[in-house]
């Protein structure tokens, strides 16, 4: 709405400004269809607010566009790297401490012939069911684990700015962090008390829930851009009950 409203009151001061020239120039010079210096030149500054108008709007309207549009493709490009060397290693861990692993399988088995549709009804069911977990203390020291081995790495992405511009990267990264922080303080894993247990749980759904979502409108940006890479990340899925890169089609 700023934007809009700076936009605006450009547009409206450059249009009164050349309404304001012409006025003068017909109370000065009149318009008797004569042309000479002077008529040129009102009529060149009559153009000029009009000139401006259409370089600042449109013109720079279409280089933002641009330029937007070549910062989420370096965004998605960021985002598979995050999966490859971090991601779906994580995205393993919670779908084995899932007491619905079938279930959150059968909504996360992507297919080629999926449309919009589909990519929707697999997010709105995915809001309902990441509160599912139950990991043991052998899962929490993993996850700890993979969360130190990684820590430069993923800090690495939040100091790229164009990595953070999707909302949701950013809620992910700040429940990342939480987890690791949380993770970080609990010396061992294996007598801490239920409501202790039940808090890390929470976290770790956090976490799980926005991976998850985020790891479908992946999919969904590489079905309808990237061919090659979504078939390859089908085939490296971490919801797929084994890793088999190989091309059995």
């Amino acid at each position: 709405m700023r934007k809009f409203s700076w936009e605006l009151k450009l547009s409206l001061c450059l249009i009164a400004a050349t309404i304001l020239i012409y006025t003068i120039k017909f109370l000065v010079i009149g318009d008797d269809g004569t042309s000479n210096t002077a008529t040129y030149i009102f009529n060149a500054l009559g153009f000029l607010p009009i000139n401006v108008l259409l370089v600042t709007l449109i013109l720079n309207g279409l280089l933002s566009m641009r330029a937007k549009k070549e910062q989420q493709e370096k965004m998605k490009m960021i985002v598979g790297l995050f999966f490859s060397e971090f991601g779906s290693r994580l995205l393993r861990i919670f779908v084995r401490c899932d007491t619905a692993s079938g279930s959150i399988r059968s909504v996360m088995n992507v297919q080629k012939s999926w449309t919009k549709k589909d990519y929707s009804n697999a997010h709105e069911i995915l809001d309902k069911h990441c509160s599912r977990l139950k990991p043991e203390a052998g899962d929490f020291l993993e996850i700890r684990e993979l969360l130190r081995d990684n820590h430069e790495f993923l800090l690495r992405l939040v100091e790229n700015p164009v990595f953070l511009e999707h909302g949701k990267i950013t809620e992910l990264m700040q429940a990342l962090f939480h987890l690791s922080d949380e993770l970080d303080g609990r010396c061992e894993f294996e007598s801490l008390p239920r409501s202790d247990v039940g808090h890390l749980t929470g976290d770790i759904s956090r976490v799980y829930c926005t991976l998850c979502d985020v790891w479908m409108s992946h999919m969904e940006y590489l079905s309808g851009n990237y061919p090659y890479l979504f078939s390859l990340s089908l085939r490296k899925s971490p919801f797929a009950e084994k890793d088999d890169v190989i091309v059995r089609e």
